[in-house]
């Protein structure tokens, strides 16, 4: 039997060299690959969906008009999520930060919406996530969401933040002990 040829996905490389050229193929395949991480990002960093499209659209516009900035060195995702990070601490600190949403509140499980009284403790526990988080500072609780919302690696973090690896770790270890207590402190006043 004959086996179809696989095709090898053009790589960021070459789309960036392409939509520097103009190339609005390129751009659009930019966008697609990258426009979910980054609403990740903006969405949990500044809690509200209009805002964090805002933030996309805006740090895409930035992206693009600076492609010739780019040196290639960490990566387009890295480079596009740091510009994106950036953007979106910005406008946290114009516009006043707004409630906070779940880490997976988009995706919540099937099962969930049958058990009436699974739902309302993950949505209790939701908001207590959400009010500790808003508790962190901005660089740890960005180097926190990237860690635990797009699963990046402490190196890829690093990158994208040009920080060292041990101040991810230590940003990413503050932020596990202060919601942790936080958390543990909720859970025990809303036993009262």
């Amino acid at each position: 039997m004959l086996e179809a040829p696989t095709i090898a996905p053009i790589t960021d490389e070459i789309l960036v060299q392409r939509a520097r050229s103009s190339d609005s193929a390129a751009r659009e395949e930019l966008f697609q690959r990258y426009r979910s991480d980054a609403y990740r990002v903006a969405y949990r960093l500044l809690g509200n969906e209009h805002d964090a499209l805002d933030v996309v659209q805006e740090s895409l516009l930035k992206a693009f008009s600076r492609l010739a900035d780019f040196d290639g060195r960490c990566g387009f995702r890295f480079w596009l999520l740091r510009i994106v990070t950036n953007s979106a601490l910005d406008w946290g600190r114009s516009r006043k930060r707004k409630r906070l949403v779940g880490l997976d509140e988009r995706n919540s499980d099937a099962a969930t919406h049958d058990d009436p009284a699974r739902r309302l403790r993950q949505q209790d526990l939701r908001r207590a996530l959400d009010e500790a988080l808003s508790r962190l500072s901005p660089k740890i609780r960005t180097t926190f969401v990237l860690f635990a919302e797009l699963g990046m690696s402490y190196k890829e973090i690093a990158e994208t933040q040009e920080v060292p690896i041990g101040t991810v770790m230590s940003r990413i270890n503050a932020a596990r002990e202060k919601l942790q207590a936080a958390l543990d402190f909720d859970q025990l006043k809303g036993l009262d």
